[in-house]
């Protein structure tokens, strides 16, 4: 995948949040910090369903694109959960969970576009 296919995955992973009403959301380029991905997109819900509600809009809008996820880890229940699409990964975090693991703390220095 080109920097630019996970750049336009990105985009699109935080506008389908951004639509379902993700809060704080944020979209972090780790480009040159982070041999894992190349992009984060967090974002926080209200509840356990709020959740599944974004994470679901987002698996199957991307699907219709013909953009698939690697692979989805945690569920509602565990107030996290992951989309992995290679070099983009999405994290939706009830806010209690977020606050608690930090993940825009711990990559603090990178660059945030949105």
């Amino acid at each position: 995948m080109s920097h630019r296919d996970a750049e336009y995955i990105a985009k699109r992973c935080y506008e389908l949040a951004e639509a379902k009403k993700a809060e704080e959301l944020v979209w972090l380029d780790l480009r040159g910090e982070s041999s894992v991905c190349d992009f984060f997109v967090i974002g926080s819900g209200l509840s356990e369903p709020h959740l599944k509600a974004m994470a679901d809009h987002i698996e199957t809008e991307l699907r219709r694109e013909k953009i698939h996820a690697k692979g989805v880890d945690g569920f509602p229940s565990s107030q996290w959960i992951i989309l992995d699409y290679v070099d983009v990964l999405v994290h939706i975090f009830l806010k209690e969970k977020r606050r608690f693991y930090g993940l825009e703390q711990l990559w603090g220095s990178t660059k945030r576009i949105k």
